[in-house]
């Protein structure tokens, strides 16, 4: 999505040092980095603690945004997901147990018990089989499929061209639909 005029007012005062300027934009942004990081790294807590710091990295770098290469949510989730890597990239040096299930949010109307428990067996395979992907094809998979990124914007944040992105997707959409299989057609979508 691109920097609307008024985001790039926030940004101009922002960068002139108006904190209230900077929490508007960390207002605008705060779930979707959150639920972005989330997802990358699976842990809850350290999801809120990496967002955090990307919001202060943000506010230490926005000078460096360019708002003539990428939008500002773009170059937001670039910072995301490097707090992200780097914190997968600990763990690997300090292994810890895997990644839990991610919590999936039920949806708003209340479905019989049967159909609850399916549709949160489901999430948790769904959740499961995520953390399972590589970190490419998961941070290309959240990205598209979670925050509805397209192609180009989603190559900017993980600075390769759009066709990596393009077999990212494919082969990370291949794995979810074998691991899936035994949930039938509860997951699909269909090529693009």
């Amino acid at each position: 999505m691109p920097t609307d005029g008024g985001e790039l007012e926030l940004i101009r005062r922002a960068r002139e040092g108006d904190e209230t300027a900077f929490a508007a934009l960390v207002d605008r942004y705060a779930k979707p980095v959150l639920n972005f990081i989330w997802r990358i790294i699976g842990d809850r807590t350290d999801a809120e603690d990496l967002a955090q710091d990307s919001f202060v990295r943000a506010w230490q770098r926005l000078n460096s945004f360019r708002e003539n290469r990428a939008a500002f949510s773009t170059w937001l989730f670039q910072i995301a997901r490097n707090a992200a890597i780097d914190r997968l990239r600990a763990r690997a040096r300090r292994p810890q147990t895997p990644l839990d299930e991610i919590a999936v949010e039920p949806a708003s109307s209340r479905p019989g018990p049967d159909a609850e428990a399916r549709h949160n067996e489901l999430g948790a395979a769904i959740a499961a089989a995520v953390a399972e992907l590589p970190e490419d094809q998961r941070t290309a998979f959240v990205l598209a499929e979670y925050h509805g990124m397209a192609m180009r914007e989603i190559s900017v944040v993980m600075d390769c061209s759009e066709k990596s992105v393009e077999n990212r997707l494919y082969r990370a959409r291949q794995f979810l639909r074998e691991k899936l299989e035994p949930w039938g057609n509860s997951f699909s979508k269909p090529e693009t």
